[in-house]
C-alpha cells in the first residue's frame, strides 16, 4: 500500500554511510517516480495548507473512530469516498501548470463531492430501494460521482485507469451491438447509475469497503511507524547486522527492504528511501549502476508481498474470498520466504561473480546497542499479528497496533510523537501540537491513501460492470477454450493477462480487474479459489517491475545514474526465479502446501511433511534458477551447465515427482561437473 511517508525521521541516513554520494538531483528525479505512483501533490502554504492539514487529520481521526466504534456501512463507505475526492481535488492539480495552488474549479469539484454524499445519506433506505428506477436527481448526482471518480483517478494515477474504466462503462451500455461471445442485453444509463451510485455493488463496493476499513488504517499505522523513527532504525539495524562482509552490502538491502517494506507496502517508496542510503555502499563494494539499481528495485518489490501489510491488494484478497486477513498473511509466509531466499542467493552469487571485496563502512553501532535502545519498534511491527492471534479483527488489530506505536514512542525522547517540552509548558503549545510527529502522521495517513483509494473507487465501477453483465464467466470460458482445457496453458494465459493489465494500471487495480475476469477460469478448472487469487496477486505485483510502468526500477536508476531499461532487466534477473513459484500452487494440489493450505483451521490437520517437501523442492528450484540466471554456481558456469541449471529450476517448480527427479538430477550433475573441474574459470 502506497502512502507511508518517506521523509522525516525515516529518511535520515545512518551516520556511517555517506548519503551525500547520492546527488540532490538524483533524489529529486527519484521522487518524481514516487509521484508517478502516488500522484504529484500540491505543496500548499498559509491558511490553505493549514485547512487541508486539518481536513486530512479529521479524516484519519474519523477512520480511527470507525475502527473502534460501529459506523454503518452505508455511511462509512460514502463518507470515505467524500473525504478522498475532497482532498484529491485540493491536493492534486488538474494540470502541471496549476500545481501548488487551488483553482476555483477545484473548489467546485470538492464541494460537489460533499454534496453527492450528503444527498445519498439524507435519502436513507428510500434512496437505496429505488436503485432500479432512479429519480432525475439521483441520476444527476450519480453521473457527477462517476465523473469525479474518473477525474480523481486521472489526477492521482494518470489517464490509463480512467480510459480502461470508460471502456468497461461502454461495454455495459453497448452490449447488444457487440460481436459474440461478448454480447449481452445491455443496460441504459439510469440502470447503470443506479448500480454504481445507489447500491453497495458499484463505486461503494468491495474495493471501497476495504479501502475505508483496512487500507487507510494500515496507511496510518505505517505513517506512525515512520514518524516515530522506525524506518531509520530498521535501516541502521540492517547495516549493523549485515555490514562488513563482501556480501554485507547486498544482504543489507535485502534485510532493510523487508523491514522497511513490511509496514509500508509501497515498492517505489521503499526503493527510494533505501536507495538514497544504500547505493553508496553498493557502489563501494563493486556493484555497477544497473546491478545496484536492479537489486534496490527487487528489494522494494518485496515490500508488496511481505507481511504484515503486503500492499493494498492483500486486503482485497481477504474480502473477495471471505476469509480473515490472518489467513492471507499465512498464505504469504512461504512465498515471501522463497522470494527473499532468491534475493539472498543472488547476493551471495554476486559477491563471487563480481569479485567483491571487504570494505570499511566506518564505525557501525552494534546490533545489541541499537536493539537495546529501540527494541519497541519491533514490538510495533509484530503487534498486528499478535492481536490477530488473540482473536481481534484485522481492523481492531491495526487500531491497537497503532496505539502501541503511539504509546511506546514515548519511551525515548527522540521518538516521542509529542515533544517533551509540550508537557513541561515550554514554548507555544499550538506550535508543539501542530508540528508534532503525531499530527504529521495523522495527516500523512490520509494524504498517503488518496491514490489507492481513488483507484479503489474506480475499480468499483469495473467490478460493478463485470457483475452486472456476467463478463467474468464469458472471459473465463474464452480463456479455457483458447487453452484447449489445459490447466498449464490456462495458467500461462492468465499470467500473461494479469501481466499485460498490470503494465497499464497500479497493482491494486490490476488485481481487482483480473480477480473478477481471470480468476474464474482457473477456478473452473479445479484450482482452489485462494490459490487462484494468490496466483493473480503475485503476477499483478510482477507488473511493478515491467516496462513501461516499471516505476521501482526507474526510480532506482534515477538514484544510481544507471540506464532505466538495463536496470529493469537486472531487476528481472533478481526477481524472476521467485515469480515462477506461483505456478506450483495452481498446477498441482501438492503445491498448495506453499500457501499452508490457505486456512488457519487447516493447519491443525495439515500434512507438515508434504508442506516441508514442496517448500524444499521450491527452494532448490529457486537456487538452480538463481545460479542459471547469474551464470555462476560453485564457480562460473559453462553454457551447458547454465542450461542444465535453468532446466532443472523450471522442472523443480513444475509439480510432479517425475519433474522433481529430472530437476534434482540435473542440479546434482551440474554441481558435480563444476566440482570436478580443476581450474576455476576467471570471474567476469
Amino acid at each position: 500500500m502506497s502512502g507511508a511517508p518517506q521523509g522525516g525521521p525515516a529518511g535520515a541516513p545512518p551516520a556511517a554511510v555517506p548519503a551525500g554520494a547520492v546527488s540532490d538531483e538524483a533524489l529529486h528525479k527519484a521522487e518524481e517516480f514516487v509521484e508517478a505512483e502516488e500522484g504529484a501533490a500540491n505543496k500548499l502554504k498559509g491558511w490553505l495548507g493549514v485547512f487541508v492539514a486539518v481536513v486530512a487529520f479529521v479524516m484519519s481521526a474519523f477512520h480511527l473512530y470507525a475502527a473502534y466504534e460501529i459506523v454503518p456501512t452505508q455511511t462509512l463507505r460514502p463518507v470515505h469516498v467524500a473525504f478522498v475526492l475532497f482532498l484529491c481535488f485540493l491536493l492534486f492539480p488538474v494540470a502541471g501548470r496549476f500545481r501548488h495552488r487551488v483553482m476555483w474549479w477545484d473548489w467546485i469539484a470538492a464541494a460537489l463531492s460533499i454534496a453527492i454524499v450528503v444527498y445519498l445519506i439524507q435519502g436513507g433506505d428510500d434512496f437505496t430501494d429505488r436503485n432500479t428506477s432512479p429519480l432525475p436527481w439521483d441520476i444527476a448526482f450519480g453521473l457527477a460521482l462517476i465523473v469525479l471518480v474518473l477525474e480523481a483517478m486521472r489526477r492521482t494515477n494518470g489517464w490509463i485507469m480512467p480510459v480502461i474504466t470508460l471502456a468497461f462503462i461502454a461495454y455495459a451500455l453497448g452490449g447488444p451491438y457487440l460481436p459474440a461471445p461478448w454480447t449481452h442485453k445491455g443496460y441504459d444509463l439510469a440502470r447503470l447509475v443506479g448500480v454504481m451510485y445507489m447500491t453497495l455493488e458499484g463505486i461503494y463496493g468491495v474495493a471501497v469497503d476495504v479501502s475505508s476499513s483496512l487500507i487507510i488504517l494500515f496507511t496510518i499505522f505505517g505513517a506512525f511507524l515512520q514518524y516515530t523513527g522506525a524506518g531509520k532504525f530498521f535501516i541502521d539495524f540492517s547495516f549493523s547486522a549485515m555490514g562488513g562482509k563482501p556480501t554485507g552490502a547486498g544482504r543489507t538491502v535485502v534485510l532493510a527492504s523487508f523491514l522497511l517494506g513490511g509496514p509500508s507496502g509501497s515498492g517505489v517508496a521503499t526503493t527510494v528511501t533505501l536507495g538514497a542510503v544504500a547505493y553508496p555502499m553498493l557502489a563501494k563494494v563493486g556493484y555497477g549502476k544497473n546491478a545496484a539499481g536492479g537489486l534496490l528495485a527487487a528489494g522494494g518489490l518485496g515490500a508488496i508481498i511481505s507481511p504484515p501489510v503486503l500492499g493494498a491488494a492483500a486486503f482485497l484478497i481477504a474480502e473477495f474470498l471471505k476469509i480473515s486477513y490472518l489467513d492471507v498473511l499465512l498464505m504469504a509466509v512461504v512465498p515471501t520466504v522463497l522470494y527473499y531466499l532468491a534475493l539472498f542467493l543472488m547476493v551471495e552469487l554476486d559477491a563471487r561473480k563480481l569479485g567483491m571485496r571487504e570494505v570499511d563502512f566506518g564505525k557501525l553501532e552494534s546490533v545489541w546497542a541499537l536493539s537495546r535502545r529501540y527494541w519497541f519498534h519491533f514490538l510495533s511491527l509484530v503487534s498486528i499479528v499478535v492481536f490477530m492471534l488473540l482473536g481481534y479483527s484485522p481492523v481492531l488489530s491495526v487500531f491497537w497496533a497503532t496505539a502501541v506505536s503511539f504509546v511506546t514512542s514515548f519511551l525515548r525522547r527522540d521518538t516521542a510523537m509529542f515533544s517533551y517540552d509540550l508537557f513541561r509548558g515550554r514554548g507555544s503549545w499550538v506550535d508543539h501540537v501542530f508540528d508534532s510527529p503525531f499530527v504529521q502522521a495523522m495527516r500523512a495517513g490520509s494524504t498517503g491513501v488518496l491514490s489507492v483509494a481513488a483507484t479503489c473507487a474506480g475499480a468499483g465501477i469495473i467490478v460493478g460492470v463485470v457483475t452486472l453483465t456476467g463478463l467474468g464467466l464469458k472471459f473465463s470460458s474464452i480463456v479455457i477454450d483458447y487453452a484447449g482445457g489445459s490447466l498449464l496453458l490456462t495458467a500461462i494465459f492468465t499470467s500473461l493477462v494479469v501481466w499485460i493489465v498490470g503494465l497499464a494500471v497500479p497493482v491494486t487495480a490490476s488485481y481487482i480487474i483480473c480477480a473478477v475476469i481471470a480468476a474464474p477460469a482457473l477456478i473452473k478448472l479445479g484450482v482452489p479459489d485462494f490459490a487462484a487469487h494468490m496466483f493473480i496477486f503475485y503476477y499483478a505485483v510482477l507488473s511493478e517491475v515491467s516496462p513501461p510502468t516499471a516505476l521501482s526500477p526507474f526510480a532506482a536508476a534515477a538514484i544510481t545514474g544507471g540506464d532505466p531499461y538495463k536496470t529493469t532487466l537486472q531487476c528481472w534477473k533478481y526477481t524472476v526465479p521467485a515469480f515462477l513459484v506461483p505456478f506450483m500452487f495452481v498446477l498441482d494440489p501438492s503445491g498448495q502446501g506453499l500457501l499452508l493450505m490457505g486456512s488457519t483451521k487447516a493447519l491443525a490437520r495439515a500434512d507438515w511433511w508434504s508442506i516441508a517437501e514442496v517448500a524444499l523442492t521450491a527452494a532448490v528450484g529457486i537456487a538452480a534458477l538463481a545460479a542459471g540466471f547469474q551464470g555462476w554456481a560453485l564457480r562460473k558456469t559453462t553454457l551447458i551447465e547454465r542450461w542444465m541449471l535453468l532446466i532443472a529450476g523450471v522442472a523443480l517448480v513444475y509439480p510432479g515427482w517425475r519433474a522433481d527427479m529430472v530437476g534434482f538430477g540435473l542440479v546434482a550433475l551440474a554441481l558435480a561437473m563444476q566440482a570436478l573441474r580443476r581450474v576455476p574459470a576467471p570471474a567476469n
